[in-house]
């Protein structure tokens, strides 16, 4: 890719951010260039070259730009910086340290370096001299904020190596050699800490990828329990506005068994992404006990910067989450909102006349979207170790229509769906998910059937089936009350719905903001579901509708009152005594 020669051009075309350039030399798909304008330099990428003319997208406001203002292409497509020093960082979609920016508003042309090159890391070496490497071969690790951060051989080395020497432990910069290897020939080839990867293309710097089968806690039972997601899988939360796509994105991102979070606010509105800013350092890490910003990146392109960047977002944060991955770490990569992402796209799409598909989005857009999810999973390393990317994005469908074609292309692509409900939300059920509507797709993998068998039991499969088919029933039975009246209805109908209501405010809502409640481990749930379904199969005694509700009531009561105890605690069994003694009064 790179050219000994630096092709340049003058700009022929303004469409908003779309910029036409001709060009004097050889570009390439995706290469980056850089307008002159004045004593700023705005950055682009090529989206399209017809002839003598390329397409670019520029990812500042154009505001005042000319036509015969030059360009210069740089050789090389849109890449990232990788090394030691990403955690904890604010970056925006181009991976420019926000927090090194002067002034509240971002300047127009203005670059900051990602990374510290002054601080000093505390280098262990892990390869020695003549040891075969390969690309993503851990040659030494530095201690970043408690995570062992591996300093690997660049991705883009391509052939096999042997390490000619690796710098003693000590204290170095990112930009000191640490380790000099030779390839076939003999050439010598010095690495440091610091390496450069295109956003656009996967690290594949692995041996194998298999389906994911490893379930992964998030500690909210209405994921964990209903409809799991796995290490290594996909899954989008699809919702109107205010049903809690972010409360619930916060909750996955503290408590998921994750070692590294990178949240993408691509697009999101302004006043969410601050809340991310100003939360997240706040929060205390349950996994560590140190706080949570420590092991997270967040990727900042809120709705009102240019649309450009925002793809630009989304890329740079899968790409950090595969370097991520290449060091055997479990990375959860967090989306708000592909919808937004998949705005900008149609943005770019309708300035370049392309033929547009359904709500005039791309007509690529299903295989842009799937092509995308696709390099989250789990993976094998060539060193036998393991590592995972598991991807969750939030959708933003228009007034909440599940059947746009965002929402439609997203669900092709991932594995699973938990959409967020509007009714649950007015009547205040959080999380807002639809146990109905909802699903994942994992539950039907052999090897995920086995891990859950292992982890939580024999039974368990059948008993999350068992409490779907209640939940089902028992919204059957409301609407047939809804219609017929609480006395047209038999007494079972009664008693079917208020045993689904049991499962809803026992198992499937969760106080997010209570420090027993917010997050439940995988033994509690199985725990819980089990004295549930143990409530629902039996038979109790009642003298009219109005009894049913009445004892229900008492129930869900002392079950939520177990739910806010320490499992096991003498005040969660003298709630737990309570309730068998009440069900036991009642039992036929």
């Amino acid at each position: 890719m790179e050219r000994n020669k630096k092709t340049t051009g003058k700009v022929a075309g303004i469409v908003s951010n779309l910029v036409t350039v001709e060009v004097d030399g050889p570009v390439a798909q995706n290469e980056i260039c850089f307008i002159l304008f004045g004593k700023e330099r705005l950055m682009a990428e090529v989206i399209k070259v017809n002839g003598i003319n390329a397409f670019v997208q520029v990812f500042e406001s154009t505001r005042g730009l000319r036509v015969g203002t030059p360009v210069e292409f740089e050789g090389h497509l849109l890449e990232v910086t990788l090394g030691p020093g990403i955690l904890s960082r604010n970056y925006d979609g181009l991976q420019n340290d926000l927090d090194k920016m002067e002034g509240v508003f971002l300047t127009r042309g203005e670059y900051t370096d990602p990374l510290n090159r002054i601080q000093k890391w505390d280098f262990k070496p892990l390869a020695k001299a003549g040891d075969s490497v390969t690309a993503g071969s851990w040659l030494g690790e530095v201690n970043e904020n408690s995570i062992p951060h591996k300093i690997m051989v660049p991705f883009k080395m391509e052939k096999r190596y042997t390490v000619k020497s690796v710098v003693a432990a000590g204290q170095y910069t990112v930009d000191e050699t640490i380790a000099v290897v030779t390839d076939g020939e003999g050439l010598e080839i010095p690495i440091t800490m610091v390496q450069k990867w295109p956003v656009k293309m996967a690290i594949k710097a692995f041996k194998e990828k298999p389906r994911p089968f490893k379930l992964l806690e998030t500690g909210v039972r209405c994921i964990d329990t209903l409809n799991p997601i796995t290490e290594g899988g996909t899954g989008f939360i699809p919702g109107p506005f205010g049903t809690g796509k972010t409360v619930l994105q916060h909750a996955i991102s503290k408590q998921a068994e994750a070692d590294v979070v990178i949240i993408a606010a691509c697009g999101e509105r302004a006043n969410e992404v601050v809340e991310i800013f100003t939360e997240f350092p706040e929060l205390d890490d349950p996994r560590t006990g140190r706080k949570l910003i420590e092991r997270t990146t967040i990727i900042a392109n809120t709705s009102n910067m240019p649309v450009a960047a925002r793809e630009a977002s989304v890329y740079t944060a899968m790409t950090l989450g595969e370097y991520y991955r290449s060091m055997g770490l479990k990375v959860l990569l967090m989306a708000d909102s592909t919808s937004r992402w998949a705005q900008a796209l149609r943005e770019m799409s309708n300035r370049l006349e392309e033929l547009p598909g359904p709500d005039a989005f791309p007509m690529d857009l299903s295989a842009v979207i799937s092509n995308f999810y696709s390099r989250a999973g789990f993976v094998y390393l060539p060193n036998g170790a393991t590592g995972s990317i598991t991807f969750i994005g939030t959708v933003s469908p228009a007034g909440g229509n599940l059947k746009e074609p965002v929402t439609e292309s997203t669900r092709k692509a991932a594995r699973c769906f938990y959409g967020l409900s509007q009714d649950r939300a007015d009547s205040k059920r959080y999380p807002a998910i639809d146990p109905i509507d909802s699903y994942s797709k994992y539950l039907e993998y052999p090897e995920v059937q086995k891990n859950l068998t292992e982890k939580v039991g024999d039974q368990w499969l059948t008993n999350v089936l068992k409490a779907k088919d209640i939940l089902l029933r028992g919204k059957e039975a409301m609407e047939q009350i809804n219609i017929l009246g609480d006395d047209g209805v038999p007494m079972a109908f009664h008693d079917r719905y208020w045993k689904s209501e049991l499962i809803d405010f026992v198992i499937l809502q969760q106080d997010a903001f209570d420090a027993i409640d917010a997050s439940t481990p995988l033994k509690r749930q199985q725990y819980m579901l089990m004295k549930v379904l143990e409530v629902t199969d039996a038979s109790f005694n009642y003298s009219n509708f109005e009894d049913v509700s009445v004892f229900f009531k008492e129930v869900i009561n002392l079950f939520k009152q177990m739910n806010y105890s320490e499992f096991e605690s003498d005040t969660f069994k003298q709630h737990e005594a309570s309730l068998n003694q009440l069900l036991d009064q009642r039992k036929n």
